[in-house]
């Protein structure tokens, strides 16, 4: 047993001090900041582990090692005067103890060790996030750091019913520490109970991220509708929290997963609920506008120009007649060269440095699309309609909805193409049927549309005034306040 422990480094934790040294030192052999310190207090040996790199040497120097020396002789490691100390007897949470910047802490003739919690992981400054700008209302955004973006959301929601859950996901020597956040009397329980099954079983050999928490989690992975929010802001979480929904943290990510969510969960934004009622119900409605805008506009001029051009008015008719009238292609090949050449101009402005982004953004739209036309290559026309498609799929609060939008626009000019209006109509029957089908940890993904939810179509489409939000969808768990607030019945909405 002796020999097997030494060997592999996993296993209990044996009451031989030396072997337990030995066994340590060769696991985290060839690390230069892996630091191992042996104390002998009266008789008595104390040997302290921990990684340089990622602990506060203040706490081990000031807590631990001059708490150490103060021991007397019936005092064992765990009388030290330290909050954060647990207990454990096998190497596998020791290794992970260490690695996660903790002190670890072995007594002579005990097979028992300690953990101590000095972890040091350097992270940015709370930033506002760059993809999800707001006008009006607060103006941080989450960071790498799981324990800082906690300390966010419990600063909003100051109730003993916040739970925070916490998960290792993983499989082998590599874990990733995953926080469950919901307000446990608002949440519905079977929803919570469903994303902790999913969780727990996924089966990952290196670290979680959110992209790869959505791919293992969500109820259809082949369809191109996010069914899980992921943001960066705080008071998104907040809101969809006191809303009855789930929040889902992963160490090392900035991002926060929601579920469940709907489809026009994407197209709300804090900014609605920041300003008078009648100006956010229109910022919403011109959002919902712009996905029909996005996925159509393109296919309906092609079905216009190539099948039903009797519909134009004639002095129009003339002017797209001029404009075609050099082109050596139809309509659907001018769409799809314009919107690779568009995705094309964004990828490339988002992986390029900010300071040159932009420039080549202006100067790749400028310039292509002026010699693209002077070249005959594509219309006047067809740029005009590119880039009122371009601007309608850059409204969306969300960027996975926005990318997942630019991409149904392509099966809909094919369609257009070859069918005109049929096409169009066919293509937004398969699209309907599939977003009333579609789930999100068993809620309809297009309610409160399909199905039709009359309480719950206050804050979809439009949003009604704060005082008539009195409650929540209907995935949250209804709450008897009749003790609290002399009402019973469902609390306001948190937005």
């Amino acid at each position: 047993m002796v020999e097997d422990t030494l060997s592999k480094g996993v296993g209990s934790i044996h009451s031989d001090f030396e072997l337990n040294i030995q066994t340590l030192c060769k696991t985290f052999s060839n690390m230069h900041d892996f630091k191992m310190k042996i104390f002998e207090i009266k008789e008595r040996k104390i040997g302290i582990a921990f990684v340089d790199s990622i602990t506060n040497k203040d706490i081990v120097n000031s807590r631990i090692i001059n708490e150490i020396y103060k021991l007397d002789l019936s005092g064992t490691v765990l009388d030290l005067p330290i909050a954060h100390i647990k207990s454990t007897d096998n190497f596998k949470s020791i290794y992970s103890g260490i690695l996660e910047g903790n002190v670890a802490l072995f007594e002579e003739n005990s097979n028992i060790a300690y953990l101590v919690d000095t972890g040091l992981f350097e992270s940015r400054a709370i930033l506002e996030p760059d993809s999800e700008k707001i006008i009006v209302g607060s103006h941080d955004g989450f960071v790498e750091s799981l324990n800082k973006n906690v300390n966010l959301l419990r600063n909003r929601i100051r109730t003993p019913y916040l739970k925070n859950e916490l998960l290792r996901v993983g499989e082998g020597e590599i874990t990733t520490n995953v926080s469950i956040l919901y307000v446990e009397n608002i949440a519905n329980p079977e929803v919570i109970k469903k994303v902790k099954d999913r969780i727990s079983t996924i089966k990952l050999e290196n670290n979680l991220t959110p992209g790869k928490l959505e791919e293992f989690i969500e109820d259809s992975s082949y369809s191109l509708f996010p069914q899980i929010l992921e943001t960066e802001r705080p008071d998104r979480v907040t809101a969809n929290l006191l809303d009855g929904r789930i929040a889902v943290l992963i160490e090392g990510s900035a991002m926060a997963s929601i579920m469940p969510v709907t489809f026009f969960s994407f197209y709300q934004s804090p900014d609605d609920y920041n300003t008078r009622f009648i100006l956010g119900s229109f910022l919403r409605a011109i959002r919902l506008i712009s996905f029909f805008i996005s996925i159509s506009l393109p296919s309906i001029y092609i079905a216009i120009v190539s099948f039903h051009y009797e519909v134009l008015p004639y002095e129009l008719v003339t002017n797209i007649k001029a404009s075609l009238e050099y082109v050596p292609y139809p309509p659907v090949i001018e769409a799809l060269i314009m919107q690779i050449t568009l995705e094309l101009l964004r990828e490339a402005a988002i992986r390029l440095p900010s300071s040159m982004a932009q420039t080549v953004a202006i100067v790749g739209g400028l310039v292509i699309g002026t010699a693209i036309v002077e070249a005959n290559l594509v219309s006047n026309t067809m740029i005009i309609v590119i880039a009122i498609t371009a601007i309608s799929s850059f409204t969306v609060p969300i960027f996975e909805m926005s990318s997942s939008i630019r991409l149904l626009s392509f099966p809909m000019i094919i369609a257009a193409s070859l069918l005109g209006v049929v096409g169009i109509v066919t293509g937004f029957m398969f699209l309907m049927i599939h977003l009333v089908k579609l789930e999100s940890f068993g809620a309809p993904y297009f309610a409160p549309l399909g199905p039709i939810r009359m309480t719950d179509l206050k804050d979809s489409l439009i949003r009604v005034p704060m005082w008539k939000m009195k409650s929540r969808p209907s995935t949250a768990q209804p709450i008897d306040q009749e003790q609290s607030t002399g009402k019973k019945g469902w609390v306001e909405d948190g937005e």
